[in-house]
Formats: C-alpha cells, sequence, structure tokens
C-alpha cells in the first residue's frame, strides 16, 4: 500500500489501523480530520477539496518517507480526501506506529502539518448563505482572486 494517497471515496479508518499493526510497536497514534460546520465564523454546509493528484501523491508521499526516517517509527499512512464531503466526513486521515507514544505523537502531528502546509489540495466550503470559497485546507491560504 502507498503511505500516503488521495481517495475518492470515503476513508476506511478500520482497514488502516489494522495496516499499523506491528509486533514492534507499543504505540498507535491517529489522527482523523472531520468537516465541521463553521470556519471563520461561517456556518459550513458543506465542502469540495480538488487535487493536483500526481503532484500531491508525489509530495504527500515524500513526507510520509521523510518522517519514516526522521522519527523512529515502524509504519505511517496518510489518507486524504478529494471530492464532495458532508459535516462530519473524515476529510484526512493519519496512522503512525512506533515503539513508543512519543515518537508516534510527534511522527503523527508531523505528517498532518506537513501535508496541510504542502501538499496541492484546496476546499471549496458551502456556506450557508448559498456562497461558497476557495481555501487551502490549512485555512490560512486564501484562493488568489480573494475568494473565502
Amino acid at each position: 500500500m502507498n503511505r500516503f494517497r488521495l481517495s475518492d471515496a470515503p476513508i476506511d479508518i478500520t482497514a488502516l489501523g489494522r495496516d499499523l499493526a506491528s509486533t514492534s510497536a507499543g504505540a498507535c497514534v491517529t489522527f482523523e480530520g472531520r468537516v465541521r460546520d463553521h470556519n471563520h465564523g461561517r456556518a459550513v454546509h458543506g465542502l469540495a477539496y480538488q487535487a493536483y493528484a500526481a503532484l500531491a501523491e508525489a509530495e504527500g508521499a515524500r513526507i510520509v518517507a521523510a518522517a519514516m526516517q526522521q522519527f523512529p517509527i515502524v509504519e505511517a499512512y496518510c489518507v486524504h480526501r478529494v471530492g464532495v464531503l458532508e459535516i462530519g466526513d473524515v476529510a484526512v486521515w493519519v496512522g503512525v506506529s512506533a515503539a513508543h507514544r512519543d515518537a508516534a505523537f510527534a511522527a503523527c502531528r508531523h505528517i498532518v502539518d506537513e501535508v496541510k502546509k504542502s501538499v496541492p489540495i484546496w476546499k471549496n466550503e458551502r456556506y450557508a448563505n448559498g456562497e461558497s470559497g476557495w481555501l487551502h485546507p490549512d485555512d490560512s491560504r486564501v484562493d488568489p482572486a480573494g475568494v473565502g
């Protein structure tokens, strides 16, 4: 299995959790980023993610591979959704197993932060008032056209 992938289908967190299992891992840390009903004071009804797939998959794989080298971990995976998502859907999942919890927590945090910062994935939020806006998933970078 690729350590990073995009998915246009719901993320199977149970199967991914099984993939982290190892007799040498005493810790398993997972992160589920879910679609929430608000952002920056605005009511959100859902969103859609788009990605430059080839570059996103290459950059995501690079991030996870770097974490495998940087932290003393056994295994790591990340899956990011693309397409239309509803409130409560899992948008991004990161899982890390390691011999000890400190490494697992640190690597998981590192992967999700780097993916949100560097992978070319954008979200279009649908707001309660009928408007929509394009944002980078880390919520700090707005579409250059000023939408969002």
